[in-house]
């Protein structure tokens, strides 16, 4: 018999990278989607015909408990949220709700239906926003600047609190930023490499852009999955920093870019102070000891290289757009 892991927010980018592994490591699938006129399969298109997708939603509880009792997963990995930063601003209820009380449904639901279910919150390093101490680990104050990081917060709190008071197998992962090609247009990496992209393809004269300081410990997204994987797979559960210990600034993440497509950055960039965040973090930049030491975990792919293939991708990307 495989394993069976239940997977929220399997359309994103870690959802499918996540997906991948296990379906490469012998497990059955199952990815739950919410109800909407706008889902995009995108991202697992290439492994849909291998999943179970179904219908069920972080705002309903009931959703969670009947998936639960028919599928009945091993494992759970809950990477479902609203997720940009900047959304959370202008939608901080809605971003509470989901990313903060979701938590809470989830864990209730395997309380009540399955203990034994093992469970994985995503984290965020985001909970730290204006850092205590330089690098963070796991025992670093949590000193939130968004209304996402607070939601983390929550998020992550409960799943001790579940673990601690019902004895669950609960794991959070506090993973600092990670990327790939696909990654959301709306967060920096990406859109700085497919603005590269359509500048390269002359469809794009130049790339707004906030605070190019900002500094963010970024990782690659298909490397960090891999630590989700090992940590629900622990005889005993706990919370692991996920990162690569070092840091980058927007402004070198365009310096890779636009050098990897042979243009010159400074012909192309135009800093809008309408990208500022309303409270900046400070030095996000994690120490993954802990993972590696724990779980022996360790990134295989770095900081130029993976910039170098978001923007190679996203060449191709728009090449292939031009041809429909």
């Amino acid at each position: 018999m495989n394993k069976k892991a239940l997977i929220t927010g399997i359309t994103g980018q870690d959802g499918s990278y996540l997906a991948e592994f296990l379906l490469d490591n012998g497990y059955d699938v199952v990815g739950m989607l919410r109800r909407s006129s706008t889902v995009n399969f995108e991202r697992i298109a290439h492994i849909q015909d291998r999943l179970t997708l179904v219908a069920g939603d972080l705002l309903d509880e009931a959703s969670m408990i009947g998936i639960l009792r028919e599928h009945k997963p091993e494992e759970l990995y809950n990477l479902a949220a609203q997720s940009f930063v900047q959304t959370s601003w202008s939608q901080p209820v809605l971003t509470g709700e989901t990313t903060a009380l979701g938590v809470t449904r989830v864990l209730d639901a395997i309380r009540m239906t399955d203990p034994s279910i093992r469970f994985y919150q995503a984290s965020s390093s985001e909970m730290f926003g204006k850092v205590q101490e330089v690098p963070q680990v796991e025992s670093t104050p949590f000193y939130p600047r968004s209304p996402y990081g607070v939601a983390k917060v929550y998020g992550h709190w409960i799943t001790v609190n579940y673990r601690e008071s019902y004895n669950l197998h609960a794991s959070s992962g506090i993973l600092f930023n990670h990327e790939s090609p696909r990654r959301g247009l709306e967060f920096v990496t990406r859109k700085i490499s497919y603005g590269v992209a359509r500048i390269k393809h002359d469809l794009a004269k130049s790339l707004k852009l906030g605070n190019l300081d900002a500094k963010r410990d970024w990782g690659y997204a298909a490397d960090y999955v891999r630590a989700m994987w090992l940590m629900i797979n622990q005889d005993s559960p706990g919370d692991y920093v996920v990162a690569t210990g070092e840091t980058h600034s927007v402004r070198e993440v365009c310096e890779i870019a636009f050098d990897h497509a042979g243009l010159n950055m400074d012909e192309h960039i135009e800093v809008d102070e309408k990208f500022f965040r309303p409270a900046e973090v400070d030095l996000l930049v994690g120490d993954p000891s802990l993972a590696e030491a724990k779980l022996g975990w360790k990134r295989e792919v770095d900081f130029e290289t993976l910039i170098r293939m978001m923007v190679s991708a996203d060449i191709d990307l728009v090449a292939s757009e031009l041809k429909k």
